[in-house]
């Protein structure tokens, strides 16, 4: 969520740095809310101010054994007109907070201009694809031999789900087991086991709601909850209503989760194999950070995903997104594309993003700073660190031979009880 302050004060120029992503904020009509608000507020306040004077009034009264009723009947009279207009103006505030709900985060001005992920900026490369002497396989055709099954997956629950056993099974848990040990051996994490089912307000304090609601699986009953698409949401908002204290920052969580997403807007799109499904496996790391750190948070968080596609030597790219291409509650994202042989090209497996103070708002999210003793808003941070389902698939293209066996990753074997070919 923005700064309320800064829509009151500088509402034209909101406006102006959310068109760099190609989002049209009517100023009239959300300056007009907010004047109608300021109105109301004012005729409140007055309100309450007469009802309290009255109030007054009828002590004196009684004090002096004057007749009270008809002050009585006056303050009747203000407390219905009280009541009426603090209807109004939460009614008021209530359209007021949706609005501000649906705005996207200000951009970072080091975010390159454009419309689409044409735009994006490759900021750098790791690693040399590989070159084959045989007819390459994708990852459907090289993982079915080996136990991805798509057909009993699509019997027990549709499109867009994968069972696997045996060794590929194995693989695939091995690959969340290594990353989990590489980020909290190496990198400084706390690991962190936390719910996949939470509340909406959760949802709200990330930003998913209520912007992505189509994109959510939603859990029937009361209170109803929602299947979360990525472990962001639960672990974030470990510091929702809190202020932290300085000596305990930064906080650096990596977190092993299923995740669920319903892809509403990608109909059509991966529909073969594991690239995009509907329940799949991610390790996140999330950073809670003093504002002034966040950026160097930014490219060290990116910097840990990028070591878990270098430890399994797999060729990749970082790119940095454009305005029109980064996401809601984003200030500035680096998406790490891994190169998959079948398709000719690199693919995301990695969104690494600074959401600056945009969640810690929506969720009251913060720290005491020193200086100043007062608590101040935090800053948070995201990023795959990565998409287990996806380094599967990645790992089984690239590492693939000509008979349809795959070599296992080097830092791979000592998870797979030293096997280190998948036949």
């Amino acid at each position: 969520m923005l700064d309320p302050k800064l829509l009151r004060s500088d509402l034209p120029g909101v406006a102006t740095a959310l068109a760099r992503r190609g989002f049209v904020l009517d100023v009239a009509a959300f300056g007009a809310l907010e004047d109608k608000r300021k109105a109301v507020q004012i005729e409140a306040d007055r309100l309450r101010a007469e009802r309290n004077a009255g109030a007054k009034a009828v002590g004196m009264a009684k004090a002096k054994g004057q007749d009270v009723a008809p002050l009585l009947a006056a303050g009747e009279a203000l407390g219905a007109q009280v009541q009426a207009a603090e209807a109004q103006l939460a009614a008021i505030q209530s359209q007021l907070s949706e609005l501000q709900l649906g705005l996207p985060n200000v951009l970072h001005t080091s975010v390159p201009e454009g419309r689409d992920e044409s735009a994006n900026v490759e900021v750098r490369r790791w690693g040399t694809p590989r070159q084959f002497d045989f007819d390459v396989k994708d990852h459907v055709a090289l993982g079915e031999p080996l136990g991805m099954d798509f057909e009993s997956a699509g019997r027990i629950s549709g499109a867009r789900f994968v069972v696997m056993t045996g060794m590929l099974a194995k693989l695939h848990r091995a690959l969340a087991q290594f990353m989990i040990d590489l980020h909290t051996r190496e990198h400084g994490y706390v690991e962190a086991n936390v719910p996949v089912l939470v509340h909406a307000a959760a949802m709200v304090g990330t930003g998913q709601l209520p912007k992505f609601e189509q994109d959510l699986f939603a859990v029937r009953g009361d209170p109803g909850f929602y299947l979360i698409p990525t472990a962001e949401v639960s672990v974030t908002n470990l510091v929702a209503d809190q202020i932290i204290s300085p000596e305990r920052l930064p906080l650096k969580f990596a977190t092993h989760s299923l995740c669920f997403r319903s892809e509403a807007g990608a109909a059509g799109k991966d529909t073969r194999g594991m690239i995009r499904q509907h329940q799949f496996e991610k390790v996140e790391l999330v950073h809670i950070v003093r504002p002034d750190t966040s950026y160097a948070a930014l490219e060290e968080l990116t910097g840990h995903a990028e070591a878990v596609l270098k430890a399994l030597e797999l060729p990749y790219r970082v790119l940095s997104l454009c305005a029109g291409d980064t996401g809601f509650g984003s200030a500035k994202t680096y998406d790490l594309e891994v190169w998959l042989p079948s398709q000719g090209r690199y693919r995301e497996i990695s969104s690494c993003s600074n959401c600056e103070a945009f969640q810690a708002r929506r969720m009251q999210a913060r720290w005491r700073n020193p200086e100043t003793g007062k608590p101040e808003l935090l800053h948070t941070l995201n990023g795959s660190g990565v998409a287990v389902g996806r380094a599967l698939v990645a790992i089984l293209e690239n590492y693939q031979q000509a008979d349809g066996s795959v070599v296992i990753p080097t830092a791979l074997v000592p998870y797979m009880g030293g096997a280190n070919l998948l036949r």
